[in-house]
């Protein structure tokens, strides 16, 4: 899909909604009130207009009017998000948020780091994330690295889990479609005296697709998983937090078969088994909240040739001791603090390697006047390999009694190597840190007692030594002193520089309380900026435009029926003799209904990829075609 081509379609679907009624910044709907707290911009619960950085709230609503399995489809429809998975259902699905490499974006899940330290990159893979459990999801943008540390370069995506009800609550639902696909999640919660708990449990299989593009034989996937969270109040402000995380994956994959050597379809499968906990203690006096806790992220991978065959083993570990305080004295200022040990741990067949990292950050959130909040920050990072490193971050927004809220932020980024980029047959001990400083400016408007908004953002991030791997030369691989020595299959090596830039504009409406509306354009211009290269390039699966348009409306009877389009440009990615491709933009247009039978039951389907669209987001690995689904919901 060319420029014109691209922008010619999300004007036509913009002007579409601006006609049908004002507009509005955020995804979620305007009158909705749940995402007027945010929490991970300064890991304390704040107003979102105290908020200096673009966030995006996605609910447990959203999901279920959405009929979303994987949360990386309901990312890619949020601002300056892309998403790309390879082929099947189950295949490594990267998140990349404003151009920033997948493995640069820090994902939360219930207060635990779960970037996994035995991938290469350390990033996350959100092919297992499904939507069973989440209750919530927060998406901030840009580097933000003062309360979160390393690896949150692109931005932070923050998965938080159902809590406890005050009653004993149930909910469950199962569907049924395409590829054989069955999905059943549940869950239950409630409170006992000093006693709270939410449990909830999923399970997904399917035949999927064929992973290769020139394939023909399905790739299945299946999964198990649960989560748990347990307080107990002991006193008045004091308590013991536990939650945990768990599941159990099956992906079956494709490969390079003998004798061709291209990517087409093989037995090859993996398997994965990810735990993450948190178990806690908080102290709360009066204006002085205090949090102790301690937790850990194991992730163990196995990839098998065919079945039978020994598998190629990989296991990544990592435990982290934290306290955190947050003292306001008076109502206009207020201090965030903390200390942080953190061990990270890999394991695969012929290596075993650890290291540690120490950290102290401190956050300043002062209001001089009412409708201004300035926030600053600082962070010092002691790495076991790379010693001491200093990051700051200061953001401000002003909240005027019109409606608008104007904000700026200043943000570093910094992302040790992983102990795969360092001691793997590819690894590179000379690799730097990778760092990263950015900055942006927004406005937000709301308009119609608080049912519209329409807002724009705009950023510039460069990076500095960023590392991708590489292939090496015969004439580096002969000279003694280079990296490549030894090397004939690659290593991995810094880039000295990239750029991203770009603008994002959102806009929601709920003119009525049965109409949601809303829609968000993002181009992002993301390059190697090395200094004297022969040419500038656009750095791989990062397209510059992309577009979502979400509308939702329930009839009088009860009746919901929705769709959803989805528009992505054009983009490169490399082939199997690391030739660079172009891949054609396209455009994803689902609809969806739900049907109440009474108070408590529900039945619903969809059909995602309505047009039946053929199109490739990473270079030939398959894509899914027309889908259909249909459930049945309960809530007690």
């Amino acid at each position: 899909m060319t420029a014109a081509r691209f922008l010619t379609a999300a004007g036509a679907c913009a002007l579409a909604v601006a006609f049908a009624a004002p507009t509005t910044a955020q995804v979620a709907p305007a009158a909705d009130k749940s995402d007027d707290v945010i929490v991970t911009a300064a890991r304390v619960a704040q107003p979102a207009t105290e908020v200096g950085q673009a966030v995006t709230v996605v609910t447990r609503d959203e999901i279920d009017r959405r009929q979303t399995v994987s949360v990386a489809d309901l990312l890619s429809t949020t601002p300056g998000v892309t998403v790309t998975r390879n082929g099947s259902l189950g295949g490594f699905t990267g998140v990349r948020l404003r151009g920033a490499e997948a493995d640069q974006t820090l994902v939360v899940i219930d207060g635990v780091r779960v970037n996994d330290p035995s991938s290469p990159g350390g990033g996350f893979d959100f092919a297992n994330l499904l939507s069973a459990s989440v209750a919530r999801i927060e998406v901030l943008r840009g580097p933000k690295s003062v309360p979160w540390g390393s690896q949150a370069i692109g931005g932070v995506v923050n998965v938080i889990t159902e809590e406890p009800t005050d009653r004993l609550a149930a909910r469950g639902s199962v569907e049924y479609g395409y590829a054989d696909t069955l999905y059943a999640q549940g869950g239950l919660s409630g409170r006992s005296g000093a006693v709270s708990a939410a449990l909830t449990g999923g399970y997904l299989r399917s035949d999927g697709i064929s992973s290769a593009a020139i394939g023909t034989e399905r790739d299945g996937y299946r999964q198990y998983g649960a989560t748990g969270r347990v307080g107990v109040a002991l006193t008045d402000g004091v308590g013991i937090d536990l939650r945990g995380y768990w599941a159990n994956s099956r992906t079956e994959t494709d490969g390079y078969p003998a004798p061709l050597y291209i990517f087409a379809d093989d037995p090859s499968y993996s398997t994965a088994n990810e735990l993450y906990g948190y178990a806690g203690v908080h102290a709360n006096f009066g204006t002085f909240r205090n949090r102790i806790g301690f937790t850990i992220a194991d992730i163990n991978r196995d990839t098998y040739a065919r079945p039978g065959a020994t598998p190629s083993p990989f296991r990544g570990r990592s435990e982290r001791y934290e306290y955190q305080g947050d003292y306001q004295p008076i109502d206009q200022v207020r201090v965030v603090g903390g200390v942080e040990h953190e061990t990270s741990r890999y394991r695969d067949a012929s290596l075993r390697r650890s290291v540690g990292i120490t950290s102290v950050y401190g956050e300043l959130i002062v209001k001089p006047v009412q409708v201004l909040t300035i926030t600053g920050g600082v962070r010092n990072d002691d790495h076991d390999t790379f010693g001491n490193h200093t990051t700051f971050g200061a953001d401000a927004a002003l909240a005027l009694a019109t409606g608008t809220v104007l904000r700026a932020s200043y943000g570093e980024g910094f992302k040790a190597p992983t102990l795969y980029q360092l001691y793997s047959p590819y690894g590179n001990t000379r690799l730097d840190p990778e760092t990263a400083t950015n900055y942006d400016l927004g406005i937000q408007q709301t308009l119609l007692a608080g049912r519209a908004t329409l807002g724009a953002t705009y950023f510039h991030r460069d990076t500095r030594n960023q590392i991708n791997f590489r292939g090496c030369s015969r004439a580096e691989q002969a000279n003694a002193g280079s990296i490549c020595v030894n090397r004939p299959f690659g290593v991995y090596d810094n880039i000295q520089r990239t750029r991203a830039q770009g603008v994002e504009f959102a806009i929601g409406l709920r003119p009525v309380d049965a109409l949601t509306v809303s829609a968000n354009v993002s181009y992002i211009d993301s390059e190697n900026r090395t200094p004297g290269a022969a040419f500038r390039t656009d750095l791989l699966r990062r397209p510059k435009q992309t577009a979502a348009f979400v509308i939702d409306y329930r009839l009088p009877f009860g009746l919901g029926i929705g769709g959803t389009v989805q528009i992505v440009g054009d983009s490169v990615d490399v082939d199997s003799y690391g030739d660079r491709v172009a891949l054609d933009g396209y455009a994803l247009a689902s609809v969806r209904a739900e049907l109440p039978l009474g108070d408590r039951f529900s039945i619903y389907g969809r059909i995602d990829n309505v047009t039946d669209e053929r199109y490739q987001a990473v270079a030939e690995y398959g894509t899914y075609g027309r889908a259909a689904y249909g459930g049945v919901r309960v809530k007690l």
